[in-house]
């Protein structure tokens, strides 16, 4: 399987609608709090936009409404997979990306037979209070080398500059949230994004 170098992440149907029509052809949506109804009505917002426009859509954590709601891809962390149903995941047809922070959790995502993995953070990150150190590039060429084929996103304190050396080290797709959703310009930065990941596409 072949991810999109450009692994756009944000947490509304909102966001979608306004960046992914730009050329994007990878998002996530990453909703933390929010009532089952009112997720289900942000997944099907998200999933018609993204048909729309040919954009992959990768549902975070929330395994059962995405197969509910016939979406093709889950992304889940390391507690989620612990309580997931990877059986029924696989009956639906889902594809599935698993994060991955040090050894014991790359042996544990391995071991459900993942479609990507994503290691970080690569960088210091201001998302999200992290207990792992920033990973830094020779990380992801050692993740590369020990997933083999598998596809490797790299995530966590990334932005347009620092491209290049992600990429170098065998990254497959690089993931961002803050550097465009934070940006004075979002539409602006995304299209730094595209562009400066349209080598690797």
């Amino acid at each position: 399987m072949k991810l999109d170098p450009f692994y756009l992440i944000v947490d509304s149907a909102a966001w979608i609608e306004r960046l992914v029509p730009l050329g994007v052809g990878l998002v996530q949506l990453r909703i933390k709090e929010l009532r089952e109804t009112a997720l289900r009505r942000e997944i099907r917002a998200a999933k018609e936009i993204c048909a729309r426009h040919g954009c992959q859509l990768v549902v975070n954590d929330y395994w059962r409404l995405a197969i509910e709601e016939g979406c093709d891809f889950v992304h889940l962390g390391q507690e989620d997979l612990a309580e997931a149903d990877l059986a029924a995941i696989r009956r639906a047809g889902l594809k599935l990306g698993l994060s991955t922070h040090d050894d014991a959790e790359l042996a544990t995502a391995l071991a459900a037979e993942p479609d990507y993995v994503a290691l970080g953070p690569i960088y210091p990150t201001i998302l999200k209070q992290m207990k792992w150190a920033p990973q830094g590039l020779e990380r992801i060429a050692e993740w590369k080398k020990r997933i083999g084929r598998l596809p490797l996103v790299a995530i966590g304190g990334l932005n347009v500059e620092c491209l290049e050396g992600v990429f170098a080290k065998d990254a497959d797709s690089a993931a961002v949230v803050t550097d465009i959703t934070r940006n004075a310009d979002p539409e602006s930065r995304t299209r730094d994004w595209l562009a400066a990941t349209a080598p690797w596409r």
